[in-house]
């Protein structure tokens, strides 16, 4: 039960952590886009930033899910 809320931990905080990093990619893409608004290459980036970033917004809830479960399942154990 330990191991499994501790992994879930790691997980979110990596999570968080990669998340933080797309939005710093994203702000330079837009900022990009402001001096060069017809990029094609920059269009492109946006969306798979944009992408990743849906990605790992869903693997954040995920993992906050597994937590909360193990947390319920450690206070049913502890009752």
């Amino acid at each position: 039960m330990k191991d499994s809320w501790n992994l879930y931990k790691r997980q979110y905080k990596k999570a968080k952590e990669t998340l933080e990093i797309l939005e710093k990619q994203k702000a330079q893409i837009e900022f990009d886009l402001k001096s060069n608004p017809i990029c094609s290459t920059l269009h492109k980036d946006l969306r798979k930033i944009n992408l990743d970033i849906k990605i790992t917004v869903n693997e954040l809830e995920h993992v906050a899910s597994g937590i909360k479960k193990c947390e319920l399942e450690s206070n049913s154990l502890e009752s």
